[in-house]
């Protein structure tokens, strides 16, 4: 944050925080020994979530000590447009593992019950402290859950863009994920998990239960502590020359339908990643750059945008001699997303870190999602036709 900000720049900022430290989707890391395999150059963006982790598949072996909890929502739940306008549901659940000592997870398998809806799912952690407020929230909407956009809701799970809450994610293209033997995230005895689930309605609503397997060591085990780095930049998409009828085109005017679809806090989002990020040029390639604070070891990379994404990148220090590339998708595909383990790249106090995604509305004209939709200027949003550019590093600190 800049040194004079003002007092309303510093309250946006923090508000940023709050909007954005869970207002993403990814994968936690696959076996940081094994490293996966690069999105293939040639495949095409595709417009279905049909990727899942398969119930059925066979869970990999525990290690020494290790156990395996299983978590699903107690019911079925019918998704809908929380606001009465949008294809967008984001609703989050408490998921109790019962933990009556403290513990490391180093791995999970989530599950989505009905993968033609489910667009994303994450598991933030919540502390002991924080269980009341988590379970007044639950109680204070019908049914089970609460809606969730840009987040938990709630204050109480604490983090922050440099250490978010999150135990793990799933997205298209996502399996069973286990962590290399000397790292887990750690959990407290009596924590909670909330799972957000992002449910897309673009081919109806339909009842879901989705559930995860966590994989838990004992607090013994004296592993590293895994933590995760968000790294957000903004998305400003004009329309394309011959394509401006729509009053959507307009920046303005899109930015209010996407507060009117998913709050007026998280619909501001793309105003508040300008005071993150600097100031922004539209146009379809976007970068943001992030000094780091503390040191810390990158274990794995994974990046993350939606239907309208072409390539996305995270560099250490670029343009200097100690110019590193951690992450780069040359061609973006949503059904295949995923952690990429990484051999450790050490971040000194100071280091730049920059995540720069292109985005190409030309993409409209392919893909079943948008047919019929009319062209707008594409800033950030929650919805799966809305975009994102989101790089996400799992670290761990001395």
């Amino acid at each position: 944050m800049a040194p004079g900000m003002s007092r309303p720049g510093r309250t946006a900022a923090a508000l940023l925080v709050l909007a954005l430290a869970v207002a993403g989707c990814s994968t936690a890391p696959r076996d940081a020994s094994t490293p996966a395999a690069p999105a293939s150059a040639s495949a095409a963006p595709h417009a279905t979530h049909a990727a899942v982790a398969s119930p059925s598949a066979r869970p990999k072996p525990l290690r020494a000590g290790e156990r395996r909890v299983t978590l699903a929502m107690p019911a079925a739940y019918t998704p809908s447009a929380p606001y009465g306008t949008g294809t967008d549901d984001y609703r989050c659940f408490v998921l109790d593992p019962h933990l009556r000592q403290d513990a490391f997870i180093t791995g999970l398998n989530i599950l989505p019950g009905t993968p033609d809806v489910v667009h994303h799912v994450i598991l933030f952690r919540v502390p002991p402290e924080s269980v009341p407020a988590v379970q007044a929230q639950d109680a204070s909407e019908k049914g089970q859950g609460w809606t969730c956009f840009g987040g938990t809701g709630l204050d109480s799970p604490g983090g922050s863009l440099d250490d978010a809450p999150w135990l793990g994610a799933w997205a298209p293209g996502g399996s069973e994920q286990v962590m290399a033997p000397d790292v887990g995230v750690p959990v407290r005895k009596g924590s909670r998990v909330i799972m957000q689930v992002h449910y897309n309605l673009l081919a109806g609503p339909r009842p879901d239960v989705s559930a995860t397997q966590l994989r838990l060591a004992p607090a013994s085990a004296g592993l590293h502590p895994l933590e995760t780095m968000l790294l957000p930049a903004p998305v400003e998409l004009p329309c394309r020359s011959g394509h401006t009828q729509s009053l959507l085109c307009d920046r303005a005017t899109a930015v209010a339908d996407v507060q009117k679809r998913f709050g007026d806090e998280v619909g501001q989002t793309a105003n508040y990643l300008h005071l993150l990020c600097g100031q922004v040029q539209a146009g379809p390639v976007q970068a943001c750059d992030r000094k780091v604070t503390e040191p810390a070891t990158i274990r794995a990379v994974a990046g993350h945008m939606h239907l309208l994404g072409r390539s996305i990148r995270i560099e250490v220090d670029p343009g200097t001699p100690r110019a590193r590339t951690v992450l780069d998708v040359p061609v973006w595909d949503f059904d295949n997303q995923g952690a990429k383990a990484v051999r450790p790249v050490p971040l000194r106090r100071g280091d730049t870190v920059r995540v720069t995604c292109r985005h190409d509305q030309r993409l409209r004209d392919r893909l079943p999602a948008f047919r019929g939709r009319p062209e707008r200027y594409v800033v950030w949003g929650e919805g799966t036709t809305d975009e994102m550019c989101l790089g996400i590093l799992l670290v761990t600190r001395p």
